[in-house]
């Protein structure tokens, strides 16, 4: 049995991959993760893309492939353990008897710190929330009002969170900003309302700050 690193690549450029990310992905025996973070990476042995639709058989094949004694190292956008790869791996492994002490986890800066440093809030007196892969968008209206600013990952887009805010009460003049594309040429930093969010173009690469 040889080992699995889920290893974090920040929030997508390359200039944020850590020295130990780019050390393990090369003595790995074989390295998994998506087209984009596949493409961060030089000098890989063996590679697997995954998308959406396949990343639950890719995982399960990283488990795999570590209990037939391969060095395996999985891509995490982010960081691993804020909406990322370490609650599902962890869940497979332990469906598979495979022992967390073969998993090692490699940390990186998360969108939502980099949100927070280009806003300029301090993130550990924020509330912080994520909606990735989850339906019950509702917990937010327990937390928004509580005088802290709300950091958030939407769970669809963020025109979808704001429709959300507006219908469930929310002053549509709430000042929100949006980060999108993080950390890339094109990176953009909002400052709108919700109301106007609604009229605005985002792609999925967004954070939203409610304030």
């Amino acid at each position: 049995m040889s080992k699995i690193y889920i290893i974090g690549i920040g929030p997508g450029s390359k200039d944020y991959l850590t020295q130990i990310a780019i050390k393990t992905t090369e003595k790995s025996d074989v390295v998994i993760g998506s087209k984009r973070a596949l493409d961060l990476f030089d000098n890989l042995h063996d590679k697997i893309e995954f998308n959406v639709k396949n990343l639950h058989e890719n995982l399960e094949e990283s488990v795999n492939l570590a209990v037939n004694g391969k060095t395996v190292s999985l891509l995490s956008t982010g960081d691993p353990g804020f909406s990322g790869l370490l609650k599902p791996i962890l869940k497979i492994a332990k469906e598979k008897n495979f022992s967390v002490n073969n998993i090692e986890v490699i940390p990186a800066v998360s969108s939502l710190q980099l949100a927070s440093a280009k806003v300029k809030i301090p993130w550990d007196d924020a509330n912080i929330m994520t909606f990735h892969g989850r339906e019950n968008k509702g917990e937010i209206l327990e937390t928004i009002d509580n005088g802290k600013v709300t950091i958030t990952l939407p769970s669809k887009s963020v025109k979808d969170m704001a429709e959300f805010l507006i219908k469930s009460g929310v002053n549509p003049e709430r000042k929100v900003i949006i980060c999108e594309r993080l950390s890339y040429e094109n990176e953009r930093i909002l400052e709108s309302t919700l109301n106007n969010v609604l009229d605005s173009d985002f792609t999925y690469m967004c954070i939203m700050v409610i304030f």
